[in-house]
C-alpha cells in the first residue's frame, strides 16, 4: 500500500507531502492519520536533523478535512470518539514538535484540512481564485473537532467566534486579512520554495509572524451576545452545532489548550448523535447531488438551440421567469400578454433587475438587459424562431387550451413548450399541443429568482430529449431540478396540500391557530401553514384544491373561502389581521360548534408531517418520482423544509416513523 504521507529530506529541511490515492481530494481517512502518526513519530525522533518542516499536498488543492460519508455512517460513538481523541492530540503533538512547522496551502483547505495547517507554526498560501480557508463544520450540521474552536480564537481573538459560527470559507486574501494566513505568493509562484523560503525565515527571526496577545475577560459576555444571535438566526431554535461550538470556545479558552481540545471532542461527538446533525449532512449531500444537473443528462446528449425564448404571461411567474432568462441567460425574450399588462410587467422586471444590479449580481447593465424583452399582444412572426416557450397564463385549462392551440401555429415544429402550471395535469394540457412529445411541465417557484427549485414534469407523451433539454435550462438558470411524471400537484403540492388538508381538519377540531403555527415555526419552518395559507392566498388554496386536485375542502377552509376572506395581503381578512394578530371574527368561521383540541407542539408535528411521509411514500410507488432524495430536495428548496431534518423522507428515517409505517428506510 502506497504511503499518503511521505517525508523526504531537502537540505536542512523537513518536506513532507501528502496524497490521498485515487481520490480527487484529500481527506482524514484511516490509513491517513495512520501514515499522519507514523511520519510525526519519525520527526519527533529525528528533529534535530531538520530546522524546519513544510507540509504540501500532492494534489492540486491542500485538504479537505474529515470525509463526511464516513462522518454520516458512524454507529459506534466511543470508538469514533476514541480515534477523534487520537486525531486531536496528533496535531497537538506536531504544534508542540520543538521546530517550526509550515503548511503550503494550494485551493481548498477547509474543516479538519484547515485545522491540521492551524496546528502549525504558520501558513503560506497561494493568492489564487481557488484558494479557500476557513471552517465550514457548522454549515453542514456538524462543529470543528480537530482543534478549530481552541485554536483560532486563541489566533485572532473573537473574530474567530463567528467564522466559527457562521461556517465560513473565505478566499485567500480575505482570509490573509483576516489572519487565518500568515504569507500569500503569487498564483504563479512555486509554493514549495516560497515555502521552504518562509521556514528559513522564522528559523532566522526574518520573519513577521502577528500572534498578538489574546484579551478574554469578556469571554462569556461575547459568548451570551453571540447565543442571542444564533437563536435569533434559527427563530428561537437551539441547533446543537452553535450550541456545543459556544460551549467549547467559553469553556476551553479558560484552560490549558490540552484540557479545551479534550473538551471540543466531547462537544463535537454530543454534535454528531444528534439527529440535527444527520439531517444536515443528508443536506449537504442533496446539495451536492443537486448543485450540478448537467449530470443527470445522458452522455452524448446535444443540447437543443436555446438562443430565443417566449413566455406567455407577464403576471407575476411571468415576470420572475424572465427576469431569470435576463440576467442568467441574456437572450432574448418574447413576452406576450394584454396591452394593459405590457408596460406594468416591464415596470416589475426593472425593478428586480435594479435591485440585483445594486448588489453587483449582474452581468450586464440593467437598460441593455430590458432592450431583450420583445413584448407583444398578438401572435406575431417573432414566435417563428424562438427555441423555447414558457407559458404562465391563468391556471384555467380553457385558457391553457386556446393559448396552446394559437401558439402552435406560429411557432416550429420542434420549438419546446412548457407549462408552468402548479397544480394542473400536464397530459390534459397536453391535448391542445402539436406534436405533444416536445411539451412537459416547467413548474417553478415564487419569487423564481429567489427559489432555486424547479420541478419538471414528463407527460405520456412527452420525449426524453425535451425532459434533457429542460434540465439543461434548468442547469443554466442555476435551479435544481426535480424530475417526476404527471401527478396531481406533481411532488411538491402533492405533499403540501395534504399537509394543509390536515392543519385545516385540526383547526376545525378546536386546535388554536396560534398553536399550530408556533409548533411549525418551532420545527424549522419559516413560517406556520395557517399563515402562509393568508400569504398565498386563501382563494389561491381553495381553488387549486377543489378545482385542480378534485379535493373536497374541509369547512374550516371554505367557511373562510365562502366569506369573502382571500387572505390578508390579498384583502385584508384572512386568518389574521393586518396587524399579524389572529382575527377574532374568522374564528366562529373555523370551528362553529366552539371546539377545544389541545396537542403538544411534537404531536402537532408528527400529525402534520405524518402525511408529507406517506405521500412520498406513495410517489415512490406509484414510479411518479424514483428516488426519495428528489423529495427532500423538493421539500428543502421549494418549501422550505428545515435543513437540520434533511429532508422529510430523511426525517422519517432518523426519527423512526418510515419503520413504523412501512417497516424500512427510506435511504437505504
Amino acid at each position: 500500500m502506497s504511503k499518503i504521507f511521505i517525508l523526504e529530506k531537502q537540505n536542512d529541511l523537513a518536506v513532507v507531502r501528502f496524497d490521498v490515492p485515487g481520490e480527487a481530494v484529500n481527506t482524514w481517512t484511516d490509513q491517513a492519520v495512520i501514515d499522519f502518526e507514523e511520519v510525526l513519530t519519525g520527526l519527533e525522533r529525528e528533529k534535530s536533523n531538520y530546522k524546519a518542516v513544510v507540509f504540501i499536498s500532492g494534489k492540486s488543492s491542500f485538504h479537505a478535512g474529515g470525509d463526511l460519508a464516513l462522518i454520516d455512517s458512524i454507529t459506534d460513538y466511543p470508538k469514533f470518539q476514541e480515534r477523534c481523541t487520537r486525531f486531536s492530540r496528533l496535531f497537538l503533538r506536531m504544534e508542540n514538535l520543538g521546530i517550526p512547522t509550515v503548511a503550503a496551502i494550494n485551493g481548498p483547505c477547509m474543516g479538519g484540512g484547515y485545522e491540521f495547517a492551524l496546528a502549525m507554526t504558520a501558513r503560506i498560501a497561494t493568492d489564487s481564485p481557488k484558494t479557500l480557508v476557513g471552517l465550514p463544520e457548522i454549515s453542514v450540521g456538524l462543529m470543528p473537532g480537530g482543534g478549530g474552536t481552541q485554536r483560532l480564537p486563541r489566533l485572532i481573538g473573537y473574530a474567530a467566534i463567528e467564522i466559527i459560527l457562521k461556517g465560513q470559507v473565505m478566499p485567500a486574501k480575505k482570509g490573509f486579512e483576516a489572519g487565518l494566513l500568515d504569507k500569500l505568493v503569487p498564483e504563479s509562484a512555486d509554493l514549495l520554495a516560497a515555502a521552504k523560503e518562509f521556514a528559513n525565515d522564522i528559523v532566522s527571526g526574518r520573519a513577521e509572524l502577528k500572534r498578538p496577545a489574546q484579551d478574554f475577560a469578556g469571554l462569556d459576555e461575547v459568548i451570551a451576545t453571540a447565543t442571542k444571535g444564533v437563536l435569533k438566526a434559527s427563530r428561537g431554535r437551539e441547533l446543537p452545532g452553535p450550541k456545543y461550538a459556544l460551549q467549547a470556545i467559553k469553556e476551553g479558552l479558560k484552560v490549558p489548550i490540552a484540557e479545551g481540545l479534550a473538551l471540543e471532542v466531547e462537544c463535537f461527538m454530543n454534535v454528531l448523535k444528534s439527529p440535527e446533525s444527520r439531517g444536515m449532512i443528508n443536506t449537504f449531500f442533496l446539495k451536492t447531488y443537486s448543485d450540478k444537473p448537467q449530470t443527470m443528462i445522458p452522455k452524448g446528449f446535444k443540447t437543443g438551440s436555446m438562443n430565443k425564448f417566449a413566455v406567455l404571461g407577464f403576471g407575476i411567474m411571468g415576470r420572475g421567469i424572465v427576469v431569470e432568462i435576463l440576467r442568467r441567460l441574456q437572450k432574448p425574450v418574447v413576452v406576450k400578454d394584454l396591452p394593459a399588462a405590457l408596460e406594468p410587467g416591464k415596470a416589475a422586471v426593472q425593478k428586480v433587475l435594479e435591485g440585483m444590479a445594486e448588489k453587483g449580481r449582474l452581468a450586464q447593465p440593467v437598460d441593455q438587459l430590458m432592450k431583450l424583452i420583445i413584448p407583444v399582444s398578438e401572435w406575431t412572426d417573432e414566435f417563428k424562431d424562438v427555441d423555447v416557450v414558457i407559458e404562465a397564463v391563468f391556471e384555467d385549462p380553457a385558457v391553457k387550451d386556446e393559448v396552446y392551440r394559437s401558439l402552435c401555429g406560429v411557432v416550429s415544429e420542434n420549438c419546446i413548450l412548457a407549462s408552468n402550471t402548479s397544480s394542473l395535469p400536464v397530459n390534459l394540457l397536453a391535448g391542445s399541443v402539436k406534436n405533444p412529445g416536445r411539451f412537459a411541465g416547467i413548474h417553478f417557484f415564487s419569487p423564481v429568482w429567489k427559489m432555486e427549485l424547479v420541478e419538471i414534469i414528463r407527460g405520456k407523451e412527452t420525449n426524453e430529449d425535451t425532459i434533457n433539454n429542460l434540465i439543461a435550462l434548468a442547469a443554466a438558470l442555476r435551479k435544481r431540478p426535480v424530475v417526476c411524471n404527471d401527478n396531481p400537484g406533481f411532488v411538491v403540492n402533492a405533499m403540501l396540500f395534504p399537509y394543509f388538508i390536515k392543519t385545516y381538519e385540526l383547526l376545525a377540531e378546536g386546535v388554536s391557530i396560534e398553536s399550530i403555527d408556533t409548533a411549525m415555526m418551532k420545527f424549522g419552518l419559516p413560517v406556520g401553514p395557517v399563515r402562509l395559507t393568508d400569504e398565498v392566498g386563501i382563494d389561491t388554496s381553495y381553488l387549486v384544491l377543489t378545482k385542480s386536485l378534485k379535493r373536497i375542502a374541509p369547512p374550516s377552509l371554505e367557511n373562510v373561502y365562502k366569506a369573502g376572506r382571500l387572505g390578508r395581503n390579498k384583502n385584508g381578512k384572512g386568518y389574521y389581521d393586518k396587524d399579524g394578530k389572529v382575527d377574532p371574527e374568522v374564528l366562529p368561521l373555523i370551528n362553529p360548534d366552539g371546539k377545544k383540541a389541545e396537542y403538544s407542539e411534537t404531536e402537532i408535528q408528527q400529525m402534520l408531517f405524518t402525511p408529507f411521509v406517506v405521500t412520498g411514500h406513495e410517489l415512490l410507488e406509484k414510479k411518479i418520482i424514483a428516488d426519495p432524495r428528489l423529495i427532500d430536495i423538493g421539500a428543502i428548496w421549494g418549501i422550505g423544509f428545515p435543513a437540520d431534518k434533511g429532508g422529510p423522507m430523511k426525517w422519517a428515517d432518523l426519527t423512526g416513523l418510515s419503520v413504523k409505517l412501512y417497516k424500512k428506510d427510506f435511504y437505504k
